[in-house]
Protein backbone atom coordinates (compact mmCIF):
# COMPACT_ATOMS: atom_id res chain seq x y z
CA UNK A 1 0.00 0.00 0.00
CA UNK A 2 1.30 3.66 -0.92
CA UNK A 3 2.08 5.59 1.64
CA UNK A 4 -0.04 8.86 1.93
CA UNK A 5 0.87 11.53 -0.26
CA UNK A 6 -0.21 15.74 1.28
CA UNK A 7 0.09 18.65 -0.88
CA UNK A 8 0.57 22.14 1.37
CA UNK A 9 0.33 25.10 -0.91
CA UNK A 10 0.18 28.74 0.14
CA UNK A 11 1.72 32.32 -0.26
CA UNK A 12 5.04 33.43 0.70
CA UNK A 13 4.71 33.16 4.35
CA UNK A 14 1.61 31.56 4.94
CA UNK A 15 2.95 29.26 7.41
CA UNK A 16 3.06 26.06 5.09
CA UNK A 17 6.77 25.11 6.00
CA UNK A 18 5.91 25.19 9.65
CA UNK A 19 2.65 23.42 9.27
CA UNK A 20 4.42 20.63 6.91
CA UNK A 21 6.99 20.31 9.67
CA UNK A 22 4.68 19.72 12.35
CA UNK A 23 2.59 17.39 10.46
CA UNK A 24 5.80 15.09 9.46
CA UNK A 25 6.90 15.07 13.51
CA UNK A 26 3.40 13.69 14.02
CA UNK A 27 3.43 11.02 11.58
CA UNK A 28 4.49 7.50 12.15
CA UNK A 29 7.57 6.18 10.55
CA UNK A 30 11.29 5.17 10.94
CA UNK A 31 13.16 8.71 9.71
CA UNK A 32 11.94 12.15 9.10
CA UNK A 33 13.74 13.06 5.83
CA UNK A 34 13.99 16.69 4.94
CA UNK A 35 14.35 17.62 0.61
CA UNK A 36 15.28 21.10 0.19
CA UNK A 37 15.54 22.43 -3.56
CA UNK A 38 17.01 25.63 -2.26
CA UNK A 39 20.28 26.84 -3.57
CA UNK A 40 22.40 29.65 -2.07
CA UNK A 41 23.23 32.16 -4.70
CA UNK A 42 24.50 34.60 -2.26
CA UNK A 43 25.66 34.85 1.15
CA UNK A 44 22.08 35.66 2.86
CA UNK A 45 20.47 32.41 1.10
CA UNK A 46 23.63 30.60 1.94
CA UNK A 47 23.11 31.66 5.65
CA UNK A 48 19.78 31.44 5.35
CA UNK A 49 19.93 27.72 4.12
CA UNK A 50 22.89 26.74 7.20
CA UNK A 51 20.59 28.06 9.72
CA UNK A 52 17.70 25.70 8.26
CA UNK A 53 19.42 22.72 8.25
CA UNK A 54 20.98 23.42 12.04
CA UNK A 55 17.43 23.86 13.17
CA UNK A 56 16.30 20.56 11.42
CA UNK A 57 19.25 18.57 12.32
CA UNK A 58 18.44 19.27 16.14
CA UNK A 59 14.99 18.11 15.39
CA UNK A 60 16.09 14.84 14.18
CA UNK A 61 15.44 15.61 10.55
CA UNK A 62 18.06 14.31 7.79
CA UNK A 63 18.24 16.97 5.31
CA UNK A 64 19.27 16.40 1.37
CA UNK A 65 19.70 19.27 -0.57
CA UNK A 66 18.19 18.47 -4.01
CA UNK A 67 18.10 21.52 -6.13
CA UNK A 68 17.92 19.96 -9.87
CA UNK A 69 17.32 15.96 -10.60
CA UNK A 70 14.82 15.52 -8.28
CA UNK A 71 14.75 11.52 -8.65
CA UNK A 72 18.34 11.34 -7.66
CA UNK A 73 16.84 11.43 -3.90
CA UNK A 74 15.61 8.22 -4.69
CA UNK A 75 18.18 5.56 -3.70
CA UNK A 76 18.60 7.61 -0.18
CA UNK A 77 14.38 7.03 0.33
CA UNK A 78 14.21 4.20 3.08
CA UNK A 79 11.44 2.12 4.01
CA UNK A 80 8.85 3.89 6.26
CA UNK A 81 10.47 7.41 6.04
CA UNK A 82 8.23 10.23 6.56
CA UNK A 83 9.57 12.99 3.43
CA UNK A 84 8.92 16.44 3.50
CA UNK A 85 9.83 18.37 0.06
CA UNK A 86 10.38 21.77 0.04
CA UNK A 87 9.69 23.28 -2.36
CA UNK A 88 7.78 22.43 -5.84
CA UNK A 89 8.44 26.13 -6.99
CA UNK A 90 11.38 26.52 -6.05
CA UNK A 91 13.06 23.22 -8.08
CA UNK A 92 10.62 24.33 -11.02
CA UNK A 93 12.73 27.40 -10.91
CA UNK A 94 15.55 25.90 -10.65
CA UNK A 95 14.93 23.14 -13.26
CA UNK A 96 13.74 26.25 -15.97
CA UNK A 97 15.78 28.99 -15.40
CA UNK A 98 19.02 27.18 -13.15
CA UNK A 99 21.54 26.84 -16.05
CA UNK A 100 21.46 30.97 -16.34
CA UNK A 101 24.55 31.96 -17.85
CA UNK A 102 25.95 28.60 -18.14
CA UNK A 103 24.52 26.83 -21.32
CA UNK A 104 21.15 26.70 -22.86
CA UNK A 105 18.02 26.99 -20.49
CA UNK A 106 15.54 24.28 -20.24
CA UNK A 107 12.89 27.04 -20.57
CA UNK A 108 14.35 27.67 -24.37
CA UNK A 109 14.35 23.62 -25.23
CA UNK A 110 11.37 22.27 -26.66
CA UNK A 111 10.66 19.12 -24.78
CA UNK A 112 12.92 19.78 -22.07
CA UNK A 113 10.07 20.81 -19.06
CA UNK A 114 7.86 17.67 -20.49
CA UNK A 115 10.91 15.37 -19.86
CA UNK A 116 12.14 16.89 -16.41
CA UNK A 117 7.88 16.81 -15.71
CA UNK A 118 7.76 13.08 -16.48
CA UNK A 119 10.98 12.52 -14.20
CA UNK A 120 8.80 14.24 -11.14
CA UNK A 121 6.02 12.19 -11.49
CA UNK A 122 7.37 9.20 -11.61
CA UNK A 123 10.04 9.64 -8.76
CA UNK A 124 7.40 10.93 -6.45
CA UNK A 125 5.26 7.78 -7.50
CA UNK A 126 8.57 6.14 -6.05
CA UNK A 127 8.88 7.65 -2.59
CA UNK A 128 5.14 7.27 -2.15
CA UNK A 129 5.37 3.78 -2.44
CA UNK A 130 8.01 3.31 -0.21
CA UNK A 131 7.72 6.38 1.93
CA UNK A 132 5.00 6.50 4.75
CA UNK A 133 4.23 9.84 4.56
CA UNK A 134 5.44 12.02 1.95
CA UNK A 135 4.13 15.63 2.29
CA UNK A 136 4.95 18.14 -0.46
CA UNK A 137 5.47 22.33 -0.20
CA UNK A 138 4.47 24.57 -3.03
CA UNK A 139 4.42 28.35 -2.94
CA UNK A 140 0.85 29.45 -4.67
CA UNK A 141 1.90 32.26 -7.39
CA UNK A 142 -0.51 31.98 -9.93
CA UNK A 143 -2.25 35.40 -8.61
CA UNK A 144 0.84 36.87 -9.40
CA UNK A 145 1.81 39.05 -12.08
CA UNK A 146 5.15 37.15 -13.37
CA UNK A 147 7.67 37.45 -16.16
CA UNK A 148 7.88 33.88 -16.80
CA UNK A 149 4.00 32.98 -18.18
CA UNK A 150 5.85 29.69 -19.38
CA UNK A 151 6.72 29.13 -15.06
CA UNK A 152 3.29 29.76 -14.06
CA UNK A 153 1.46 27.40 -16.60
CA UNK A 154 4.22 24.46 -15.49
CA UNK A 155 3.31 25.16 -11.58
CA UNK A 156 -0.47 25.30 -12.35
CA UNK A 157 -0.34 21.84 -13.88
CA UNK A 158 1.83 20.83 -11.29
CA UNK A 159 -0.48 21.88 -8.39
CA UNK A 160 -3.47 20.27 -9.96
CA UNK A 161 -1.56 16.89 -10.59
CA UNK A 162 -0.39 16.68 -7.19
CA UNK A 163 -3.72 17.80 -5.85
CA UNK A 164 -5.48 15.38 -7.70
CA UNK A 165 -2.73 12.51 -6.83
CA UNK A 166 -2.59 13.63 -2.90
CA UNK A 167 -4.96 11.82 -0.08
CA UNK A 168 -4.72 15.48 1.21
CA UNK A 169 -4.78 18.98 -0.24
CA UNK A 170 -4.33 21.80 2.08
CA UNK A 171 -3.51 25.92 1.18
CA UNK A 172 -2.60 28.28 3.88
CA UNK A 173 -3.85 31.35 4.76
CA UNK A 174 -2.10 33.74 6.87
CA UNK A 175 -1.41 30.58 9.17
CA UNK A 176 -4.34 28.88 8.70
CA UNK A 177 -4.99 25.65 7.00
CA UNK A 178 -7.71 25.02 4.92
CA UNK A 179 -8.62 21.61 3.86
CA UNK A 180 -9.48 21.60 -0.05
CA UNK A 181 -9.45 17.64 -0.49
Amino acid sequence: MDGKLIFISGGVRSGKSAYAESLARKALGERKLYIASGVARDPEMAERIARHREDRASDGWWTLEQSHQFSAVLPLIQANDVVLWDCVTTWLANELYGNFGQEQLCADQPGCMDQRWQELQAAIGAIQRKAACFIIVSNEVLDEPLVAPGYQQWLGNIHQWLTHHADTAIEMENGIAIQRK
